[in-house]
């Protein structure tokens, strides 16, 4: 599901998959030499002491302080709320109402403005998370309604709009705030709400709250997933259709001493070389960084890892990638074999056409799932041999793992000219077996017999109560 896209706000294009990094006023603005995009805390503004300056300059002079010359950030900067501090402090302490500050959001001149949203904990109840998103609802419209009657009145400046998607981690709320949000008209759709999630390593909830979201929402929407600041998970995100992501963690992380990579995080004290090439590193030793470095090397590794996804996206090999991060942490890989459930629903954004692929051990990607459904499509006489062993001119269906049956003369077409491990572990047989079921259901009236090296798994017994006659080869 994942694209390269360009996203036009204003006079201005940012190619996506985008980082946003996000400059704290009280902090100051990191080095946004490489950044489209920026974003900063509305709330934080209107509330401190950058209200005036905001107000007088604009918040493009504010985000720009960290670049080369201190002048204005010239990219596209989106503003939040502050529904993350209502999240993290409860809506008795923000003092602001929903209309207040969207019109200051429009008075800075942001150029993607975002609506007090209310963000669900993980751990709410069904009706809690209902209340809070017809509460989001609501303020996503009465936006909506304000910032088109500033276009009725000619008036200049009127930003873009965010309509963030809530529901905590109920699909029916996402999906049902994806099509609500969408139907509004909204610019940009965060994916609120889901850095408990992201936190406590609980990816699989947080595939899950992104296909659902992606559900509800058009395929032409941008979506924001808000809080995705950590490299590891940049590819994964973008493979489920994530175009946005905003990282604080660049100077959380420095904070604690804490060395962003694209694999995980590592602390400093236990780094005797640095293994990036970024200009900080370059060099360097870790007692050597200082916090502004340190944070400095996180957004480099971080922007590294988003042209990384953005060339496997072209390349049609963002899969791999995927894979390959997952790999490098337990819980990474739980999210994704939670992929393994949404397979179907993957597969119908998957193009039909890539170049060849390595098979890394996932029998969920699209292009197996996509071939073991179709095995239906082949021509298959009264006697059909199905063979994990060589054709030998006999007439037959090959059987390489983890795909189905295929003709011999389509073996070195996309996608079964994969590059795949000689000896197939186990989910990789029950995929293949798997689609020989498939072709033995479509073909009712055939006889089929399946050869296979002393593979055992129990869907060979299956198969062989089915009436397929089973033969094992030396």
């Amino acid at each position: 599901m994942g694209r390269v896209g360009s996203l036009e706000v204003g006079d201005k294009t940012v190619t996506t998959p985008a980082l946003m990094p996000v400059v704290n006023p009280h902090y100051g603005a990191p080095d946004l030499s490489e950044a489209e995009i920026a974003i900063t805390n509305a709330y934080i503004i209107y509330t401190g002491d950058s209200y005036d300056r905001a107000v007088k300059e604009g918040v493009h002079e504010i985000v720009g302080e960290g670049t080369d010359d201190g002048g204005a950030f010239e990219g596209v900067v989106v503003t939040d709320s502050g529904s993350y501090q209502m999240s993290v402090y409860g809506d008795d302490e923000i003092d602001v109402s929903n209309r207040e500050i969207l019109k200051f959001q429009r008075e800075i001149d942001t150029d993607v403005a975002t609506p007090l949203d209310v963000p669900t904990p993980p751990g709410a109840s069904h009706q809690t998370a209902e209340d809070d998103l017809e509460t989001t609802l609501r303020r996503v419209r009465e936006a909506v309604e304000l910032y088109e009657g500033y276009e009725d009145e000619n008036e200049e400046n009127v930003p873009a709009l965010n309509a963030p998607v809530q529901g905590a981690l109920y699909d029916d709320l996402r999906e049902r705030a994806g099509r609500e949000t969408y139907e509004t008209g909204g610019d940009i759709y965060p994916v609120g709400a889901v850095v408990p999630l992201m936190t406590d390593y609980r990816f699989g909830e947080l595939i899950d709250v992104i296909v659902a979201s992606k559900r509800g929402l058009g395929a032409d929407a941008p979506v924001h997933l808000f809080g995705a600041g950590h490299p590891m998970v940049f590819a994964l995100a973008a493979a489920l259709g994530c175009d946005l992501f905003d990282s604080a963690a660049y100077a959380l992380y420095a904070e604690k001493d804490r060395y962003l990579t694209p694999e995980g995080t590592l602390h400093t004290d236990d780094l005797n070389e640095l293994p990036c090439g970024c200009p900080v590193c370059r060099g360097r030793s870790a007692d050597e960084l200082t916090f502004d470095e340190l944070a400095q090397h996180n957004l480099n590794v971080s922007f590294a890892e988003i042209r990384r996804v953005r060339e496997a996206t072209r390349a049609g090999n963002l899969l791999e990638l995927v894979e390959q991060r997952c790999h490098g942490h337990p819980h990474l890989l739980n999210g994704l074999r939670r992929l393994g459930a949404h397979a179907e629903e993957i597969e119908r954004y998957d193009p039909v056409t890539k170049s060849s692929f390595f098979y890394l051990g996932n029998p969920h990607r699209p292009e197996v799932v996509r071939h073991n459904r179709r095995v239906e499509r082949f021509e298959v006489g009264e006697e059909a041999v199905v063979t994990a062993g060589k054709a030998g001119g006999r007439d037959c269906f090959l059987l390489r793992p983890p795909f189905g049956p295929s003709p011999p003369e389509i073996l070195e077409t996309y996608p079964l000219n994969a590059e795949t491990p000689h000896k197939p572990d186990y989910t990789a047989i029950e995929s293949a077996l798997e689609g020989v079921e498939n072709l033995v259901s479509a073909n009712p009236g055939a006889t089929f017999t399946l050869e296979h090296p002393g593979w055992e798994h129990p869907k060979i017994d299956e198969l062989r109560d089915a009436g397929v006659q089973v033969e094992v080869f030396g």
